[in-house]
């Protein structure tokens, strides 16, 4: 039975053991691509590589036998960077995106293709809770929104973009439930927030959300800012405002209209009563500094890039005040990212805003690889509504729109073990170059997609099922060996083979 040390602990274990099932015996976790425990080991992978001490050596943890007097490190810097070599080389050749283009074009990265899966499935309440998850006021949006999202639309390559706007404010206005409770979880602590514009109204919907008190203060007779005064009511009714801005209320959100901040002494008490300010008042350059006493300069009032925090560390400022002529649906965004901001701040973690995981890109799509994807979606022409601003979606053209969507989104994008794990230790397309990416392409199952250029021959597929590697060298790849199907070539393991695939080159196709 050796014994060895792993970062700094002794551990003995049994003979025949690896270096990375010792280290799991003391909670010790080493990453993984390639193992599947309870199957014989593949090393192809090599982000499990350790450094053995006694010889000097990087060695594969899940494949190198645990040794008497074994000095192992997992974690060191030498360690990381060659795990960030391997991962730099394996997304040299990714050809797939994380997010869809039209995600990552949305200000508030709302997770487009899920929402339009799930109307197609007829999941309203699952869709709602999808747009609502980023977006504050989303049958406003749904209205006055200029859709940078469906200028990104790989669709308008083919004939016409998927139109999105539409969609969500069909979800919107077909879910949305003035009574329904939205709460998602219980913080705790007061946060003022100046302005009722579309910044303030998303902070306050998302703080409250979290289980924080609000109040909003704010000069005018009536909540919107921009929204109520500087939008035609053609293209957004009053009573579509009033509604989005009753659930804000039932939310517990307090608001004091007609209240003006008094420089100074007024100021100074609204710190005191408070735990956290949210400075979204509209534009007034003029007053910024004087009022606020924060940072600023010509163009507003000055915050990290990511946490939208101020000078002064109890302040956070978005909107207009921050920078003059946003698109509203930029605003909402900003509210958003303020509410995270002040979560983690209030709940004692680090202040930081939203993580920004890393970005896998296809990038400009070849004709071909347009063929493909449109054989996944409706070849119908997009529905459009009649009148300037347009009626909004029945519930048939809502689902025939959906259907022209290409789902160009990685279905497993939350829990994909490349993606984690190059965000990890910093991975970059860019490291090394290969020439031409892998061409995009798509096998079908009646409930699985296998997109290959997801794949990093892992071999885990090719353990659990009838999937093989096929061709020699650089151009080996996983697929269909003797023509067969692949519904026939994953038989029984399709599940398994699902789960255990650490990217998303296997996924469910319906997976919503």
């Amino acid at each position: 039975m050796p014994l060895l040390t792993i970062d700094d602990r002794a551990v003995t274990v049994e003979n025949g053991v690896t270096v990375l099932e010792a280290a799991r015996c003391l909670g010790i976790t080493i990453p993984t691509l390639c193992h599947l425990p309870g199957k014989p080991t593949f090393t192809s992978c090599m982000i499990c590589v350790v450094k053995d001490e006694t010889s000097g050596r990087l060695i594969p943890s899940c494949s190198a036998p645990a040794m008497e007097g074994m000095v192992i490190h997992t974690d060191s810097a030498e360690v990381r960077q060659e795990r960030k070599k391997v991962l730099d080389l394996l997304m040299s050749e990714h050809g797939g995106d994380c997010e869809a283009p039209c995600t990552t074009t949305c200000p508030a990265r709302m997770d487009i293709p899920l929402m339009i899966r799930q109307i197609a499935a007829g999941q309203m309440d699952a869709a709602f809770e999808t747009v609502t998850d980023k977006i504050a006021l989303p049958a406003v949006l749904g209205r006055i929104c200029p859709a940078p999202c469906e200028k990104a639309c790989r669709r308008g390559r083919h004939d016409s973009p998927v139109s999105i706007c539409l969609l969500k404010r069909f979800v919107a206005d077909t879910a949305l439930k003035v009574d329904a409770d939205l709460r998602a979880a219980s913080g705790s602590g007061k946060v003022a927030i100046i302005g009722a514009g579309p910044a303030g109204l998303a902070a306050a919907f998302h703080l409250a959300r979290a289980g924080y008190a609000c109040t909003v203060f704010d000069e005018q007779d009536e909540p919107g800012g921009q929204l109520r005064y500087r939008v035609d009511r053609d293209r957004l009714p009053a009573e579509i405002l009033d509604r989005e801005i009753e659930v804000i209320r039932k939310l517990g959100v307090e608001f004091r209209m007609k209240y003006r901040i008094e420089p100074g002494e007024g100021f100074k008490h609204l710190k005191a009563d408070y735990d956290a300010i949210v400075l979204t008042p509209g534009r007034r350059p003029d007053q910024t500094h004087s009022v606020w006493e924060v940072e600023s300069d010509g163009r507003g009032v000055q915050v990290e890039a990511n946490t939208f925090r101020t000078s002064d560390p109890m302040i956070f400022s978005g909107g207009e005040v921050v920078h003059a002529g946003q698109m509203s649906v930029r605003a909402v965004a900003h509210g958003k990212s303020i509410a995270c901001a002040i979560d983690q701040w209030l709940g004692g973690t680090p202040v930081v805003g939203v993580k920004k995981p890393f970005e896998s890109r296809l990038g400009q799509l070849k004709d071909r690889e347009i063929d493909a994807m449109m054989k996944d979606a409706d070849p119908c022409a997009r529905v459009e509504v009649g009148g300037y601003y347009g009626a909004g979606y029945s519930v048939d053209q809502a689902l025939q729109e959906s259907r022209r969507c290409l789902q160009c989104d990685c279905r497993k994008a939350r829990d994909c073990k490349l993606r984690e794990f190059a965000c990890e230790y910093g991975a970059s397309q860019k490291t090394y170059t290969v020439g031409a990416r892998t061409t995009f392409s798509r096998t079908r199952s009646p409930h699985v997609i296998y997109e290959p250029g997801k794949c990093i021959k892992c071999g885990i597929c090719v353990r659990l099922s009838g999937l093989a590697f096929l061709g020699r060298g650089y151009e080996t790849v996983v697929g269909v060996p003797f023509g067969d199907s692949l519904e026939s070539a994953l038989g029984s393991a399709a599940a398994d083979c699902v789960r255990e695939c650490p990217t998303g080159a296997l996924a469910w196709k319906a997976d919503a």
